[in-house]
């Protein structure tokens, strides 16, 4: 009678496990790098959580609020947190279009070199990187030109910022020559070769300025601090440091004159602090996800080619 045939394992299946753990990010190296990188993750998103839940609860706790509150958020939508939204979303969203389209182009057309006046014009825009006229020129400039009070103030004057040009213009520098003169031998004009050719091509950079932009409308309190009298008109930056303001100068008063109602000053202003930067933080932190996957590489290639 036979023996039965007993398989034994290959010599070179070791090998193979190896492999196939290498090629899985189950290593030890992998894991060890897997964890710092989680623990570095922790390390930076610990202060987003403690500001969250600082806006929940007052006194603070250093993992959950030791007293559950909304506070903070209702003093903010009492105070008209809504339209001032409102006025932040729509300057944003129409500052940030036209401000990509005027650079684009610009950047476009600046970055040929055969434009009459290429010299001149670049030579402009690089003095402006370096020197400004001051805050009193720009101040009766903006009045002279009949801004003032204007929903356009926040979104006119800064409509194009030239560092975002230069970054831009050393992106485009590096497109295929070979690829326009292609389109142009086809009967297609610059500004067709510029919206169907050039810019599909580019999202990297058009993502990353127009986070920059974004960034910049949105976080944008100092203008209307200085052009705009209309409280109704006010971006929901300018309308929260305003209300902080005013409740700091409450408390103040509160301590050297005791006529005062307490009742009226019992205001949790920590956690409407913390309540007023969450409000401000997280629409602008929503738009990261969407564009990060562009961000790193736009930057760096419109950067470092320059």
């Amino acid at each position: 009678m036979a023996e039965p045939t007993v398989l034994s394992q290959p010599a070179g299946n070791a090998l193979s496990e190896e492999q196939r753990l290498a090629t899985r990010g189950k290593s030890k190296a992998d894991l060890l790098l897997h964890a710092l990188f989680i623990i570095a993750s922790i390390c930076a998103l610990f202060p987003f959580y403690t500001v969250l839940i600082s806006s929940f609860g007052t006194p603070t706790g250093l993992i959950w609020p030791t007293t559950f509150t909304l506070e903070g958020y209702d003093q903010i939508i009492k105070y008209g947190v809504g339209r001032a939204f409102t006025v932040s979303a729509v300057v944003t969203l129409v500052g940030t279009f036209m401000s990509l389209f005027l650079t684009t182009i610009a950047a476009y057309a600046l970055s040929k070199k055969a434009m009459p006046g290429w010299k001149y014009i670049m030579s402009f825009i690089i003095f402006t990187m370096f020197f400004g006229g001051g805050l009193i020129p720009y101040y009766l400039t903006v009045k002279g030109v009949g801004l003032m009070n204007s929903y356009w103030v926040m979104i006119l004057p800064s409509a194009v910022n030239t560092f975002y040009i230069w970054i831009m213009l050393s992106f485009f520098r590096e497109f295929p020559a070979s690829l326009e003169e292609s389109a142009k031998i086809d009967g297609a004009g610059d500004f067709s070769i510029l919206m169907r050719i050039v810019i599909p091509t580019s999202m990297p950079v058009i993502a990353s300025i127009s986070l920059f932009y974004a960034v910049d409308r949105w976080n944008d309190w100092y203008t209307p601090m200085l052009f705009l009298t209309d409280a109704d008109k006010y971006p929901m930056q300018l309308m929260l440091r305003n209300m902080l303001t005013s409740i700091s100068q409450i408390l103040s008063m509160n301590n050297g004159v005791s006529a005062i109602d307490q009742s009226k000053v019992k205001i949790p202003q920590d956690s409407l602090k913390m309540a007023a930067i969450m409000v401000t933080s997280l629409p602008i932190m929503a738009v990261y996800p969407f564009l990060q996957k562009y961000f790193a590489k736009g930057v760096m290639i419109g950067s470092i080619k320059g």
